[in-house]
């Protein structure tokens, strides 16, 4: 399987701080592919560690609140939360310099959504 840049790129698109008029925020698949690349955030940046719901919520401008968490936790129960991470997971799996680059930037994006959240 060969990496495709544009597949991938897609997918951290997915942690953009821009949400997107048609998305549907309380969506297993979009969750799954959210937590995939906000996994690969935790992992470059301490401070955004256990966050994770805040960033979702934040970027679809969702009250973060003990309902809404409850939601996205029911969402991760589901079986095409875990099928969607899993094809996540592959895709991210093999990433390039200009994928890390664009995963910063997206990032720090997110980042910059869950503070102005608060």
């Amino acid at each position: 399987m060969t990496l495709r840049p544009a597949a991938v790129l897609s997918l951290l698109a997915t942690v953009a701080a821009v949400p997107l008029a048609q998305a549907k925020p309380m969506d297993a698949a979009a969750l799954a592919r959210f937590d995939v690349g906000y996994a690969r955030c935790e992992q470059k940046f301490e401070h955004m560690r256990g966050h994770g719901d805040e960033a979702y919520l934040g970027v679809y401008k969702l009250k973060v609140d003990d309902k809404s968490r409850a939601r996205l936790a029911d969402l991760r129960k589901k079986p095409v939360y875990a099928s969607e991470k899993t094809k996540a997971e592959k895709r991210m799996s093999k990433p390039s310099a200009e994928v890390d680059k664009k995963l910063e930037q997206q990032c720090q994006a997110t980042w910059g959504q869950v503070q102005a959240a608060k």
